[in-house]
Order: C-alpha cells, then sequence, then structure tokens
C-alpha cells in the first residue's frame, strides 16, 4: 500500500471503528503452490488477554482453509467508501485526478480455533449483525441445538495474531483549503460513497488547517 504520512491515520479507536463499521474483509495467503488466494468474509477486531487479534470463520475443507494449513502468513485488508476526485475541483486544475478511499491492511499469523472458541466467534458475528438484539431468531445462542451442530461441522473458526498494521485514509489531505473545501462541495453532490468522504473530510478539516480554529 501507499506508505505516504499525511494519509495515515494513528488514532486507534477511529482504525477500531473503522474496522467494525466494514468488518466484510478480505482474507489472502498462499496456498501450497504458491498461488495466492482470497476470500471475503466477516472479520471482528477484539481485545483477548491484553492483545488485540482479529477473529473469524471460514468453509471447512475450501480452497483457502487448505491453504492457510499450509501457509499461516495472511493479510486482512478491510475497505469502506471510495469515490473519484476530479483535478478540476482543485484551485489549480492542472494536476492529476485521483481516488480518495480509506482501508486498513493488517498481515499476521493464522491459527483455527476448537468448537468453544468458534462458539464465540458465531455468537459475536451474529450478534453484530443483528444490531446486538439477543432476541433475534437468527442470533447463534437461540438457534435449534441440531441447526448449530450442523452449521459448525462445515465452517472452522481462525485467529490472526497481528504482527502489522498499515493504514491509508487517503482523503486529500495535502490539498490547499480553497481545493479541499470545493473537494467537500463536489463531494456531497455525489452518490452515497462521495457523501460519506465528505463527511470524512469534514471531520479533519479543522486538524488540517487549525489556523482557521
Amino acid at each position: 500500500m501507499y506508505n505516504l504520512p499525511y494519509h495515515k491515520e494513528e488514532n486507534e479507536q477511529l482504525i477500531k471503528e473503522f474496522m467494525e463499521q466494514y468488518p466484510f474483509a478480505f482474507l489472502t495467503g498462499c496456498d501450497s503452490k504458491n498461488k495466492p488466494i482470497a476470500t471475503q468474509v466477516p472479520i471482528f477486531i477484539e481485545e483477548i488477554e491484553g492483545k488485540k487479534v482479529l477473529r473469524g470463520h471460514i468453509m471447512r475443507n475450501s480452497d483457502h482453509h487448505k491453504a492457510f494449513l499450509h501457509n499461516e502468513n495472511v493479510l486482512a485488508v478491510f475497505t469502506g467508501k471510495h469515490t473519484y476526485v476530479s483535478a478540476t475541483w482543485y484551485s489549480n486544475p492542472n494536476t492529476a485526478s485521483t481516488w480518495n478511499y480509506m482501508s486498513v491492511h493488517i498481515k499476521g499469523i493464522i491459527k483455527f480455533l476448537d468448537d468453544s472458541e468458534l462458539e464465540d466467534v458465531l455468537r459475536l458475528t451474529s450478534l453484530h449483525f443483528e444490531d446486538q438484539n439477543h432476541q433475534s431468531e437468527t442470533v447463534f445462542d437461540n438457534l435449534p441445538q441440531q441447526f448449530k451442530q450442523k452449521v459448525m461441522g462445515a465452517i472452522v473458526g481462525f485467529e490472526i495474531e497481528i504482527k502489522k498494521m498499515d493504514t491509508v485514509f487517503k482523503l486529500s489531505q495535502e490539498k490547499d483549503e480553497e481545493s479541499y473545501q470545493n473537494i467537500i462541495k463536489k463531494l456531497k453532490e455525489q452518490d452515497e460513497d462521495g457523501r460519506v468522504i465528505a463527511a470524512e473530510m469534514e471531520k479533519r478539516a479543522k486538524d488540517i488547517f487549525p489556523e482557521n480554529e
């Protein structure tokens, strides 16, 4: 990923909130023939015994399960809304157009979990997507026992020890204030992705241009 200091997000709480908002991440690795494999699954960041880890589940005996058994090194990529930014919105349009986006890349070591730990993962996942509604029929604890046993036989839980975390929150931080504010204005006129990026830029404006406070 791009390694430009002004596009980095250093606030750990904001990074955590971003990952929780966009948990459907790419999980990538290499198989026994060194061919790349990737799958998209919900992945959640947790703190266990004072250490931050990623947890989720995948299909058992699939190509990605077999690949991770062979090679425990993985890359998880969390990505959110993104949008095109036209150079015509800059104070000096004789510059390249670009793309604004937010992304978190985590490199780590994967291990597979036992059934009780898998239950914890499924409980966490179902509650997250059911908005913490413990009464929902689809929350793991409320499913029929026979069905739970069948489902758990087909999947495997995993935990990733985080070795390195990189971020790119590319939100036009390097632009002059006139360009920055005009980009926000133009993005507010776009689709949902554009409006979300505009809102993220607005949150950061006072830190990027503190002299106006």
